[in-house]
């Protein structure tokens, strides 16, 4: 077995698990997959699943129920797992996905302790993943400080957007202290923006849906985000898994005079027992709501699809016309039915399915006469912070080769 020598590692850490994998770096290309794992149930029962390249299983472990493990330890069995079976693998950076950059980072940047400290400043705009991901990067400073780390943001995409897209309708002394429409999937809008000239090449104005447990569209013109759902967090927009998306914020003053909720109860309601969970009181996974014939659970996926052709409608003219629409992520590569239900409310578009090819997958699913190509393109942050990485590091790896 040759020995893959240098390797970076791409670290996704939320409240309860951790995403990860492993990248052979690439002289002027993008990394190569060695493989890539998920540390589920870190407080419970804590396991782990690596994969191979093709998806099919390497390794499980498991440390047992009851036997809670926080994310440096999780990062430390990563990292020993890595180099003892690869062989002559040598860790020499690692990508964090982070959510929020703020106003200062606009672009991946190496993570140091100022920049840490920054983003933590940031927690309070984005509590339900800022505060974990910026935990997994300590966590990994801590454990391996001689490594170098990245922090990959996923509003840094959106950056693009006009101002006016940015801005909202508040005094300036609110806006001066960030309160702005960021956006996010960044990464995963990224990489959908390259790879669709394989796919469309002729395709200017595309919307693309990332469809998964938090789900968003963005308008792309030329490549370039310029308009996307999410707004200052990752709560609003389309209803998501258990996430409300949009709603008027009168609905929030009513509930907090009345004493229904305090604040913090009213923030666990809106990200964890809303959207399609609190629409069908079954569940908020579409796979479970799509096989469910109760009325609720076929309400909650109407719901959830009348709310995109809303936005679809929007973004066709902040566009000024249509090219090509793109599904992606767990739903939108894998529900022929949200698929067909949305390019249904969008045939005044002049979209027109093809029922065989939704029904395998695509990756084209729209028939020759329709007016706007629509597509599945399976998404891939891991990449594309490996990308980002590979390319902060560059010149660092270079100083180091030269001494």
């Amino acid at each position: 077995m040759t020995p893959v020598g240098d390797v970076l590692v791409v670290v996704n850490a939320g409240s309860t698990s951790l995403k990860f994998g492993a990248y052979s770096p690439a002289g002027g290309g993008s990394p190569s997959l060695l493989c890539r794992g998920r540390i589920d149930s870190l407080q419970g029962d804590p396991h782990v699943v690596v994969t191979r390249p093709d998806g099919s299983p390497w390794a499980t472990h498991g440390w047992g129920e009851g036997h809670a493990i926080d994310p440096a330890a999780a990062i430390q069995f990563v990292i020993a797992w890595l180099e003892a079976n690869l062989k002559g693998a040598k860790v020499v950076g690692a990508g964090h996905r982070i959510v929020l950059g703020g106003e200062r980072y606009e672009a991946p940047v190496r993570l140091d302790a100022d920049v840490l400290d920054y983003l933590e400043g940031l927690v309070a705009m984005e509590p339900s993943h800022q505060a974990a991901n910026l935990g997994g990067a300590r966590a990994f400073a801590a454990a391996f400080p001689g490594i170098p780390q990245v922090a990959c943001f996923d509003t840094a995409f959106h950056r693009t957007m006009p101002e006016v897209a940015q801005t909202y309708a508040l005094p300036q002394a609110v806006r001066d202290l960030g309160v702005r429409h960021w956006g996010f999937h960044g990464l995963s809008y990224e990489y959908i923006s390259r790879q669709v000239p394989t796919y469309a090449p002729k395709a200017r104005r595309v919307i693309a849906a990332h469809l998964g447990g938090g789900a968003s569209l963005c308008a792309l013109s030329d490549g370039r985000s310029v308009e996307t759902t999410m707004g200052f967090g990752a709560l609003s927009g389309l209803p998501m898994a258990t996430r409300c998306g949009d709603l008027p914020p009168e609905v929030l003053f009513y509930l907090l005079r009345h004493k229904r909720f305090d604040d913090g109860s009213l923030e666990t309601m809106l990200y964890e027992r809303s959207g399609l969970l609190g629409l069908s009181g079954v569940s908020g996974d579409m796979r479970v709501l799509q096989d469910d014939l109760d009325t609720r659970a076929v309400e909650a996926i109407d719901y959830f699809t009348y709310t995109m052709a809303k936005y679809v409608a929007a973004y066709v003219g902040v566009l000024g016309g249509l090219d090509a629409l793109v599904f992606t992520a767990g739903i939108g590569e894998n529900s022929p039915h949200v698929r067909g239900a949305l390019c249904e409310r969008l045939a005044w578009l002049g979209v027109v399915l093809d029922p065989a090819a939704n029904a395998s997958g695509g990756p084209k699913i729209s028939s020759d006469a329709s007016a706007v190509s629509v597509w599945v393109i399976p998404t891939d942050e891991e990449l594309m912070i490996a990308c980002h990485t590979q390319a902060v590091l560059a010149p660092h790896r270079s100083t180091q080769a030269a001494h």
